[in-house]
């Protein structure tokens, strides 16, 4: 999950606004060197519409007919793309002690190249709209379209590109579940980095291959929302502010600084922090994150209105054309 967004006033990390122009340039064109390759084309309509079947299961929240047969689809789909698929299942504790079933879907492509860049999202959604305008709506589900299917959307196309062209880099994908299943806002443990992201936790602790390790990870989460903007995630710049900067650098090289801003933006509990700690994996938190709501996240966060109306095939394509071409400039 993420929480609490705390926007810091600092000497940032990486550009502002009110850096000098010639250091921004120096960042924004620090991967102008790439070598020049072919690099795949995102297919935004597939992703789309990966999107809207995720949603036509209804949410899927844990212990329900919906998770279950979400993830019957998304282990099908990366199946169809490698046959190196992996699926993690247990029970894990929630805050209020129900036993989640989870699943956490792995696939691997080049499984046998140490050289490896980790992809990852959760495909789980939030048992309930804490965050809703209307305290009726704050025990329903949520559907989820940004913040979940946006994310697994995205890497099933990038999948998909997987089977077709090969990187010179192993590429592994890791959908991980019972990650937005935390405690409600009004209990006093609301903030509580223990009960969010236990899929990943649990990962983190037992991975998938004794010994797994990669160069570095990329997360992302509600990354489909129309004129999304991402800053640079505090805790990604803690552990992997390389990574960070020459991710949104790319981006930047090939056309989409409107959407990837070199601003420093709040630290999120999400699913890159137990891979950082735990298995010392640099790995960033790509986030649509603002400073316009009071949240700091997208504007249906946690709530009834993050459907699939909400979704933006521009959105999708910018991240998925940036991962692509990330993965396929790597040596």
């Amino acid at each position: 999950m993420k929480y609490f967004i705390q926007f810091v006033a600092m000497a940032l990390l990486v550009g502002s606004c009110n850096q000098p122009e010639n250091q921004k340039n120096a960042q924004q064109d620090s991967t102008s060197n790439k070598p020049s390759v072919a690099v795949p084309v995102f297919n935004e309509d597939s992703a789309y519409e990966s999107a809207r079947v995720q949603l036509a299961f209804g949410p899927r929240v844990p212990n329900t007919p919906a998770h279950e047969k979400c993830a019957a689809y998304l282990i099908g789909k990366l199946k169809a793309f490698t046959p190196d698929v992996v699926v993690q299942k247990g029970k894990i504790q929630a805050f209020d002690g129900t036993r989640l079933n989870f699943q956490n879907i792995i696939a691997s492509w080049k499984p046998e190249t140490p050289n490896r860049i980790l992809l990852c999202a959760h495909w789980d959604s939030r048992p309930w709209a804490d965050h809703d305008p209307d305290p009726k709506n704050r025990t329903k589900p949520v559907d989820a379209a940004n913040d979940g299917a946006s994310g697994v959307s995205v890497l099933l196309e990038v999948a998909r590109q997987l089977s077709l062209a090969k990187p010179a880099v192993g590429v592994d994908i890791i959908l991980f579940d019972a990650e937005d299943y935390g405690p409600p806002e009004d209990l006093k443990m609301a903030h509580s980095d223990q009960y969010w992201g236990q899929g990943a936790q649990y990962w983190a602790t037992n991975p998938h291959k004794a010994g797994y390790t990669a160069r570095y990870g990329i997360l992302l989460d509600m990354v489909g929302a129309k004129n999304a903007t991402f800053l640079m995630e505090g805790v990604s710049m803690e552990y992997a502010s390389d990574i960070v900067k020459s991710v949104w650098s790319t981006a930047n090289r090939i056309g989409y600084s409107s959407y990837f801003l070199f601003e420093q933006g709040g630290y999120i509990t999400d699913d890159h922090i137990p891979i950082n700690r735990i298995l010392n994996i640099p790995t960033i938190d790509l986030i649509h994150l603002t400073k316009a709501s009071e949240t700091g996240f997208y504007p249906y966060w946690h709530t009834t209105g993050d459907t699939f109306d909400k979704l933006d095939k521009s959105t999708l394509k910018v991240v998925g054309q940036t991962l692509l071409t990330v993965i396929f400039e790597e040596k």
